[in-house]
């Protein structure tokens, strides 16, 4: 029977980039998705609403399923914040979450909240093992996805 991992993280980062810089990029869904680690396709649904497609999650040298969900996004240019909801019946994934853009005395402070639900298709006596694990690599992605950003804000 398969088996739910729920993913909450949240994250903040402080870049030199302007607070209109950091909302352009992370507001423009194609192009900041392009900083995201192993995502295999980006599919526009319409209505700022995009499926992702990632690749299969690999734990050591065994290979689990691959990630599928979509979301509608939403921007706020005069709140500064970008945030995402889940479409229902899409995919083995809901997530939601958004990001708080506000000005620093260098440049800007980069707030982002998020969670996720995986519907893992393994039987459910492997979830005591592969949660902390499938929570790893999550994390792992959107720490390497943060470090991304922030060299692109870098760069201008």
């Amino acid at each position: 029977m398969p088996f739910t991992v729920t993913i909450d993280v949240s994250k903040q980062f402080e870049t030199s980039a302007s607070p209109e810089q950091v909302f352009e990029l992370l507001a423009d869904v194609p192009r900041s998705a392009s900083h995201f680690p192993d995502v295999e396709k980006l599919e526009p649904l319409g209505g700022n609403t995009f499926r992702w497609i990632t690749e299969r999650i690999a734990i050591g040298d065994h290979t689990l399923q691959q990630t599928i969900y979509a979301c509608a996004y939403r921007s706020d240019r005069a709140a500064m914040s970008v945030s995402w909801t889940p479409v229902e019946g899409e995919g083995n994934a809901r997530v939601e979450g958004g990001w708080r853009i506000e000005p620093a005395r260098t440049g800007t402070k980069v707030q982002l909240h998020t969670k996720g639900a995986l519907e893992v298709d393994l039987p459910g006596f492997l979830q005591f093992l592969l949660s902390p694990l499938i929570e790893l690599a999550f994390t792992q992605k959107i720490d390497r996805y943060i470090s991304n950003l922030q060299e692109a804000f870098e760069k201008g």
